[in-house]
């Protein structure tokens, strides 16, 4: 879902700062949870057909609740699609891919892999967007991918997660990467509620098929910790995290989270720790640090290093 590092971000003065801290904050501690919730749910509910409920509840919840709230439809034609191709890159196919790869790969590595976002949306922007490769992106792409590489390492030989499962979280990384550029280029700056509801039906109606053709509803099993797990995400991860992340965009741009974003990769491994009970190496404990500098590095405006 980040969209860092893309563009720069107008100031932000006065109390809205506190405001803005708050929704960066609360987008943070969402989106660090994510996939422990996700390994929660697809213990007892195959994985696509956790996710295309999932968006197709979110959706249809969200387009329900705008008359009530007064908002109207402004979208054109042209934002529906591209809304809809969003949902489709930035839920449907990053989700569908990374759901897979949970039941091979532990809740915090996914977070971490997918949290180098905003690191290889960095360099695909210079060649892209035309932005300036500077040395301070530079050092963050070798310092994360580094880190990275330490803890993937790490966790082959303990043999805690698994080859297809990282390679198949790397894969939904791209897409993520792919939908990030995608906003930043076509993206509307108006009826985000209604968009966002666009983008969620759009990846249920694309993740429905693939759910129907390869998993069966007779493998889930009902369960306390499903129904708990399918709240938290259709009603705080896909609809309030994201609905708080382009409020984010808009409000204030790209460089407005870099001060919080590199605490996602420890925060998510603290989750699938404190939720999942995941085994925490001293080698994990090593490649955080280089991750979270490399992040902080490509993400942190030129104006506040002084």
């Amino acid at each position: 879902m980040s969209q860092f590092a893309l563009s720069a971000a107008p100031p932000v003065v006065g109390t809205s700062r506190l405001r803005l801290a708050l929704m960066v904050a609360g987008f943070i501690l969402l989106w660090s949870s994510a996939f422990s919730a996700g390994k929660v749910a697809i213990a007892d509910c195959p994985p696509l057909i956790f996710l295309a409920v999932r968006f197709l509840a979110a959706g249809a919840l969200m387009m329900a609740l705008a008359p009530v709230s007064g908002i109207r439809w402004t979208l054109s034609r042209r934002d529906v699609a591209v809304f809809a191709a969003l949902g489709i890159a930035n839920q449907a196919i990053y989700l569908g891919i990374g759901y897979i790869a949970l039941k091979t790969v532990s809740a915090g590595l996914a977070a971490l892999i997918i949290s180098a976002n905003p690191i290889v949306t960095a360099v695909f922007a210079v060649a892209v967007l035309g932005e300036h490769m500077t040395w301070r992106k530079a050092i963050g792409l070798l310092l994360g991918l580094g880190g990275v590489a330490v803890i993937v390492q790490s966790r082959l030989a303990l043999g805690t997660d698994q080859l297809g499962g990282i390679t198949l979280a790397v894969l939904s990384l791209f897409s993520l990467v792919g939908g990030t550029i995608l906003f930043k280029l076509y993206a509307p700056k108006q009826g985000l509620w209604i968009g966002n509801g666009v983008q969620s039906l759009a990846a249920g109606i694309a993740v429905l098929p693939f759910a129907l053709g390869f998993e069966s509803f007779h493998d889930i099993v009902p369960s306390t910790s499903l129904l708990v797990a399918f709240a938290y995400n259709v009603l705080f991860v896909s609809i309030f995290a994201y609905l708080l992340w382009f409020r984010i965009l808009t409000v204030s741009g790209a460089t407005a989270a870099s001060s919080y974003h590199f605490l996602i990769p420890p925060l998510g491994m603290l989750f699938g720790w404190l939720i999942l009970g995941e085994h925490l190496a001293p080698a994990d404990l090593f490649g955080i640090v280089p991750v979270a500098l490399g992040i902080w590095l490509v993400t942190r405006p030129a104006t506040v290093l002084n």
